[in-house]
């Protein structure tokens, strides 16, 4: 929803004008100053993924999604530390102001909410993905385009840039607070794409996953890619889903309380920035062997997590094969 990028009534007036405590600032940047260091950890795990996963593995239909996912992670990550660190400034300058603040923190917003935006599409795409690749295995083998996913993620950049404009430049902050009957069909299209569109389908397939994991942990390879679409989807469920609701029943008064919109704002930015930050982490725990105690490379752990599922499908698929021919056989 429309998070504003910006703390509001926080860094442009008094606190004391808005019954915030004298100390508030303090508080103000020490929360912003945590945050920071999430974003921090963040961007390095990303960035490690993004540089193997480009130019030290070979790419696949797997790994595609993934640079795609750790960009849109990267990007979102990025500008919030910048956010942060003018929040921290601003809280504790006597002037805040300056030049071009407005034009530039709308810059921001958009290249958030692109990447927000997209992020959320990448990983619904590759959850779709791979249950169909469980459900319809020999169609998705024989019939699928070469180069899906790079048509997929091309698509949903497009999709979230273009949402993210028409998000900011027709639901600006004063539309937002006055709801004008533009903004309110906006927010209710976003809504829509997040809660009653991209939700259900990353929950129907990770449970499809899950199966399928539960049954080929009797087996001698275990499919960790379906282990980190499972983990991931869990985790962007439980970090942003539940603030998207708050802002939602917020902005159409359907939620009674006395909350604060600076919390508020804090508390949707720590559960997007922990859902972009633990991304990457995820990767390398998954594609980890924890029985082996040798220790293994970044580039290895990768391989392990992306790679190894291209062959364990090709493995799955001549076992179907084999064993179709051999009842026809009979």
């Amino acid at each position: 929803m429309n998070n504003s990028t910006l703390p509001p009534n926080i860094t442009d007036q008094n606190y004391t004008d808005y019954n915030y405590p004298e100390d508030a600032y303090l508080h103000v940047t020490v929360v912003a100053a945590i945050c920071a260091i999430l974003c921090l950890i963040g961007l390095v795990g990303n960035i490690i993924v993004f540089w193997y996963l480009c130019f030290k593995i070979k790419r696949n239909k797997y790994t595609v999604y993934i640079i795609n996912l750790s960009v849109a992670d990267f990007i979102y990550l990025l500008v919030s530390i910048i956010v942060l660190i003018i929040n921290i400034y601003t809280s504790n300058s006597m002037n805040p102001l300056f030049e071009g603040k407005e034009a530039f923190y709308k810059v921001l917003e958009i290249f958030s909410k692109s990447a927000q935006y997209s992020g959320m599409f990448i990983l619904t795409a590759i959850s779709l993905e791979r249950c169909l690749s469980v459900l319809f295995p020999f169609w998705y083998q024989c019939s699928r385009p070469q180069n899906l996913s790079s048509i997929v993620c091309a698509s949903v950049w497009l999709i979230g840039c273009a949402e993210s404009l028409i998000d900011n430049l027709v639901c600006a902050e004063q539309a937002f607070y006055t709801q004008t009957s533009e903004c309110t069909a906006i927010q209710i299209i976003i809504f829509i794409l997040a809660i009653i569109i991209c939700l259900p389908v990353m929950v129907i397939s990770s449970l499809i996953l899950l199966i399928k994991v539960k049954r080929t942990f009797r087996e001698q390879y275990s499919q960790k890619l379906y282990i980190i679409i499972i983990v991931a989807v869990f985790v962007f469920i439980i970090s942003v889903i539940p603030i998207n609701f708050v802002w939602f029943l917020l902005y159409f008064h359907l939620l009674q309380s006395d909350i604060e919109m600076v919390a508020l704002y804090f508390a949707s930015t720590y559960c997007l920035v922990l859902n972009c930050t633990i991304d990457p982490y995820i990767y390398f725990i998954v594609g980890k062997k924890w029985k082996q105690k040798t220790n293994h490379s970044i580039q290895d752990v990768l391989k392990q997590a992306f790679h190894e599922e291209e062959k364990n499908d090709l493995n799955s698929n001549r076992t179907s094969n084999t064993s179709s021919q051999t009842n026809l056989a009979f």
